[in-house]
Order: C-alpha cells, then sequence, then structure tokens
C-alpha cells in the first residue's frame, strides 16, 4: 500500500454481522448512507459495499435490510447463513462477516482494498469512513476508532452506574497519555486511546490476510485482531478522529461479551474494573518497559544490553540477542519473567479516585521532558486536542 491510498469503488468493504437486529439495524445502515467527508461534502455514491452477515436469526432482520438498502447511497448486500451450535457467538459471526468481505475483494483483484467492521446495534459518526481513510493514507494497516456510548441509554442506566464509567474513562485518558510518553510510537501518536473493538475497526485486505484472518474467538476477537497484527509487525493507529457510537444494551446477542458484563456493573456498581485500568505506579512502569525495550530492539544485537533490575530468564537473554526478535514477542517474554511486570487483582471503581491522582502526578513530572512526544494533556478537550499541531 502506497501513503496515497484511494480506495475506488468495490475496494472498500464494511461487514457487519447481524443476529435477531431488526431493530436497530436501520439506524445502522443510515449513519453509513449518510457518511460526509471532513469538509463536510457526501461521500461518492458507491464509495464503499457494505456487507450484512445475517446469522441464525429468527427475526426479519435480513428483509429489513433488503426493504431500506434502496434507500442507502452504496451496495448493501445481505448474506444468510446459519452458523453450527458451537460457532454460534458474535466473535465466530464478525469473522464470517469479515471473511466473506475479504473474499470478495479478492475475487475482485482488490490487492490494496480494505475492510472495515462495525456491529449491527451501532451508529458510525457521520465521518466515520473518511476519517478511517486519512488515517489510513499516513501509512498504518489498520485503524481502531473511538468507541463512544448512545447518550440516551447510558444515562438511563442511573447515576451511579453513570459515576463508574466517569471514573473509568477519567482514568483511561490518563493511563493512555502516560503510555504515550513513556513509549512514543510514531505511527500512533497522542492523542489516541487504548481500545480495539469491533464497533470500528478497519485494516487492509493484505494485512487481514497475512495474520490468516480474524482469531476465532467467542469474544474479544477485536482486540486480538490487533494483538496479531502488531505481532506481525503491522502498524495500529488508535484513532480519536474515528468514532463510533454503540448500544449500552443489557440483553446483548453474545454470551460472556460487552452486555454481561455491563449488566454485571450495573448490579454490582463496586465491580471490577478491566484488567488494563491497573494501579498508576504499575502502569508506568509497564509502559517505561516496553518503551526501553522498543529503543533496545532498535539497536543492533550486540548493544542490546538489559537495565539492572530486569529480571529476565538466560533463554530470553539469548533471544534479545537475535537479530529478527519481533517486539511483541521480546514484549511477551519479558513480561512474562520479570516479577516487576507481574498483574495484581483488578481494581475496582472506589480505588480510582487515588489512582487518578497519582495518574495526575506522575503526567505532571512527564509533561516537564522536552522529549515528550505529546502536545496536549489527556484532560483537554478532545476538540482543543485535535487542533493543536503535532509535535
Amino acid at each position: 500500500m502506497t501513503a496515497d491510498r484511494s480506495f475506488s469503488a468495490g475496494r472498500a468493504i464494511v461487514a457487519i454481522p447481524a443476529h435477531n437486529e431488526a431493530q436497530r439495524i436501520r439506524r445502522c445502515l443510515s449513519a453509513l448512507a449518510m457518511q460526509r467527508d471532513e469538509a463536510g461534502a457526501p461521500v461518492r455514491t458507491g464509495a464503499f459495499e457494505i456487507l450484512i452477515f445475517a446469522n441464525n436469526c429468527t427475526d426479519d432482520t435480513a428483509a429489513v435490510v433488503r426493504d431500506f438498502a434502496a434507500l442507502v447511497p452504496h451496495p448493501v448486500v445481505v448474506i444468510e447463513s446459519q452458523l453450527p451450535p458451537d460457532q454460534l457467538s458474535a466473535g465466530r459471526a464478525r469473522k464470517q462477516a469479515m471473511d466473506l468481505a475479504a473474499a470478495r475483494l479478492i475475487e475482485r483483484g482488490a490487492a490494496d482494498g480494505l475492510i472495515l467492521t462495525t456491529d449491527a446495534d451501532s451508529c458510525v459518526s457521520p465521518t466515520w469512513f473518511a476519517a478511517t481513510l486519512r488515517e489510513m493514507q499516513s501509512g498504518v494497516d489498520s485503524v481502531a476508532g473511538y468507541i463512544d456510548a448512545e447518550p440516551l441509554e447510558i444515562v438511563g442506566l442511573g447515576s451511579a452506574f453513570l459515576a463508574r464509567g466517569r471514573l473509568e474513562d477519567t482514568y483511561l485518558r490518563l493511563l493512555a497519555e502516560i503510555d504515550a510518553r513513556c513509549d512514543p510510537r510514531p505511527h500512533d501518536p497522542w492523542p489516541n486511546h487504548r481500545v480495539s473493538s469491533g464497533a470500528s475497526l478497519a485494516l487492509t485486505l493484505a494485512s487481514y490476510q497475512a495474520i490468516g484472518g480474524l482469531p476465532p474467538r467467542p469474544v474479544g476477537e477485536d482486540s486480538a485482531l490487533t494483538a496479531a497484527l502488531e505481532r506481525a509487525g503491522f502498524k495500529v493507529r488508535h484513532s480519536m478522529a474515528v468514532s463510533v457510537m454503540t448500544s449500552c444494551r443489557l440483553d446483548g446477542r453474545a454470551q460472556g461479551g460487552a452486555a454481561d458484563t455491563m449488566r454485571l456493573r450495573h448490579e454490582q456498581t463496586d465491580a471490577p474494573c478491566d484488567d488494563d485500568l491497573e494501579p498508576a505506579l504499575q502502569a508506568t512502569r509497564r509502559s517505561i518497559y516496553r518503551g526501553h525495550l522498543r529503543r533496545l530492539l532498535a539497536e543492533p544485537p550486540a548493544h542490546r544490553d538489559l537495565p539492572r533490575g530486569w529480571q529476565v530468564s538466560k533463554e530470553t537473554m539469548r533471544l534479545l540477542a537475535e537479530p529478527g526478535i519481533a517486539f511483541e514477542e521480546a514484549w511477551l517474554r519479558i513480561s512474562r519473567d520479570s516479577p516487576a511486570l507481574q498483574r495484581g487483582a483488578p481494581l475496582r471503581p472506589s480505588d480510582l479516585p487515588r489512582q487518578i491522582a497519582v495518574a495526575r502526578l506522575i503526567l505532571r513530572q512527564l509533561r516537564l521532558r522536552v522529549s515528550a512526544p505529546t502536545i496536549a494533556p489527556a484532560d483537554t478537550p478532545r476538540r482543543s486536542r485535535w487542533l493543536e499541531p503535532a509535535a
């Protein structure tokens, strides 16, 4: 793929798995129908194809899509299928949808094609497609968008749930900036985020084929995808300019998925947070280690000396001396070996006010560094950050 990536008609496909989504699929399609560029002009007719993979539906999802397709200025394809019981999951359905999109691109000879995916109960932002293309033009292989909650639905879950979400979002933003400052990646500059969600993912056909497609997991297939891409050396951009508004319903379609997690946290307001929300000092240590390892691997093997205190096995030391070692493989070994990088018990919302205070103290010091790769603090409004020039 060249830096000037122009996806002509038929070379970009939005793959959407749908299971019993007759009530919500029109909103999803309407958001795609109203796509515009970042100057406000509608994207050209047929700029992308929409592929709905209607799996195991017992409602009128497929019929609703076919009736609504006439109102959408882009080709809409509906493929109905019955997944076997052992593959009936959100992750497997997304894999089928994306595999079908890849097959259609290959059949057309679109080696430079782009596969995008979102959820049938989500609404992409008006500039979702254009902003994704702009990010891809910077030379990355994949774009993970930012996920916003559907406002009326999340507010309707009550003040306790909303307060919990505000604490988690605040802390996530601070950890994201700590990570960006301690482990800067030129292809994924600040402002960015740390989420990989199937509600907003895009990647080149070439990278999708190189990793063997979407990892076959019942849930968590989205984060597994970006992890596989990074292990293979592909560049993933976690963009704040690409966003989607997703449902906050508690009656999800996937067992063990996001809806189950939300329902538990709605019922138990101090239920544990995600594993990514670890104590601020531990998160900072992890980011410092990653940043140092990334710089270390850029050196010739003979100059790769680990700092004192990095307790790793002899096998890992031999691995680090190999000239072709990939960063993700080396990091996996070091994070397994080093006692300093072991994860403790997950945080709870009641722990977050203190951890937010600690994270802010850490960032106060990190922002003083002249070499810091960021140019706006995490608590600056998102729109203001976009308007600032890159450092």
